[in-house]
């Protein structure tokens, strides 16, 4: 008999060793830099300026209001203490009716009634990062792919590489028509489905219906699985208004049992503390065993109380999304002009919390270790944590993501006072010391797929997304 300590194994599981997660990745290293020198207005105002978070945080305000005005939406409060037993008893993994019926009833809310939702189609998880990982455990095995466009949310690839699926990346590089379905087929890739993020993290756009349309077409005539992240979909703040891709399915042919949405409260409430995650499925059998999973990282009964009152309330809501849809719109707009007014562009976005920035004409070359050695400066020298096109896999080098919603007014003014000064001054100084010269390149894109408000910088690498095209 051969005993563990004569036989050399591995102590972990594979999962547990690989690099799956991505932490050794730009997106990561900017939180790095900036939790060992994070920005402060008095104790360290010339730390790390976090951009590269994306979280709503302003109209906290409006939901602090809310708490205190209605005491027995909480069960830490004299007032609502009388709920405790209830709610902190178990409960199983269906989640309080309350809570389900509420967050069905906002979503509706949020794509102004053109489509309804079923509370017992609503299936919780802790956060949407969960909720997707749940849902790709329910549609796909082992060495299974899913096909995305670039750039994308970084996060998504981690979902499906923690079951041992994958992504297939469809380039949106100009020159490229990227990989097709039939190609995948040959090279032996089993495709399962397509996932989209609508609006678009990190470009901060909003996709038409006539492309959402086309893609649910392209699913069904290829019977795959179509996924749509829709947890940016509260964040609309200029025309268009946000299309779910279930009003879509309402006007277009296409098997319901094929699509699935992800949701939270992260984004458009601006509570990613809470931990809200949420899968929609059309599909019975997801739905079943989502929920029996579920289990895994239930959300907590004492905010789906407090969550569930406070969405009921339809006044609040009403003014909740107005007035923060107003405050994205002013503070997407003061660093918008003010970059503009230093030379540089920007996608025009409609949503989100965040901008698509264009630094293309900063690099040294038109590569992606150009970009990088760019993005080394911003973080060290100029110290804002961007996060770099690479990072959400954005074929084409020299753009970057800017979160804007996440800092007080006072702190958007030194951002851009240090964006201005790296662009009039700093530039000559970092940029000599290393040798380095500035190539400034155009290229022309086709813009007849973009709607007006969509019209992107010349560089932007999503009019070509194949993607978008749904070729075959």
């Amino acid at each position: 008999m051969e005993f563990a300590s004569e036989k050399k194994r591995e102590i972990l599981s594979s999962i547990a060793r690989n690099d799956g997660h991505g932490e050794h990745s730009p997106y990561f290293d900017g939180w790095k830099a900036y939790d060992r020198n994070p920005f402060h207005p008095t104790q360290n105002p010339d730390g790390v300026i976090q951009m590269g978070l994306a979280e709503n945080q302003l109209s906290f305000d409006l939901i602090e209001e809310w708490i205190k005005n209605n005491p027995t939406a909480s069960i830490c409060t004299p007032a609502g203490v009388g709920k405790f037993k209830d709610i902190a008893n178990f409960q199983d993994y269906h989640g309080l009716m309350e809570f389900r019926q509420a967050v069905a009833k906002f979503m509706g809310r949020v794509r102004r009634g053109k489509a309804t939702f079923d509370p017992n189609r609503v299936v919780m998880s802790g956060g949407a990062t969960g909720a997707s990982e749940t849902l790709i455990f329910c549609l796909a095995n082992p060495g299974d792919a899913f096909l995305v466009p670039s750039p994308y949310y970084p996060a998504n690839k981690i979902s499906t590489n923690s079951h041992r699926r994958k992504f297939q990346q469809l380039p949106s590089d100009p020159g490229t028509d990227g990989i097709s379905i039939h190609q995948a087929i040959e090279a032996n890739i089993n495709v399962k489905g397509v996932i989209l993020t609508n609006p678009s993290n990190p470009l901060g756009i909003t996709l038409s219906k006539e492309t959402l349309t086309s893609l649910l077409s392209f699913t069904f005539e290829k019977n795959l699985h179509m996924v749509c992240d829709e947890i940016y979909s509260a964040t609309v703040f200029n025309s268009p208004a946000f299309t779910s891709i279930s009003e879509v399915m309402q006007e277009t042919e296409c098997n319901p049992d094929l699509v699935h949405i992800i949701y939270s409260l992260s984004k458009d409430l601006g509570l990613p503390g809470f931990r809200i995650g949420i899968i929609y499925s059309y599909n019975d059998q997801v739905v079943n065993c989502a929920r029996k999973m579920s289990s895994f990282g239930l959300v907590s009964s004492q905010s789906q109380h407090l969550l569930a009152s406070m969405l009921s309330d339809e006044v609040f809501v009403k003014k909740f999304l107005e007035e923060s849809s107003r405050r994205l719109a002013k503070r997407y707009s003061r660093f918008v002009e003010g970059l503009k007014q230093e030379g540089i562009h920007c996608l025009e976005g409609n949503a989100g919390l965040f901008f698509w920035m264009d630094l293309h004409h900063l690099l040294k070359e038109p590569t992606h270790d150009a970009e990088m050695e760019l993005w080394r400066v911003i973080i060290k020298d100029v110290k804002l944590n961007v996060l770099p096109g690479s990072s959400f896999h954005c074929t084409e080098p020299g753009f970057f993501r800017v979160c804007f919603a996440n800092m007080d007014d006072h702190t958007v003014e030194v951002a851009l006072k240090r964006i201005k000064e790296f662009v009039s001054n700093a530039m000559e100084k970092h940029w000599r010391k290393r040798n380095l010269s500035l190539n400034f390149t155009s290229r022309k894109c086709d813009e007849s797929l973009m709607s007006p408000h969509q019209r992107m910088p010349p560089h932007s690498p999503m009019p070509q997304s194949p993607l978008v095209r749904a070729r075959t």
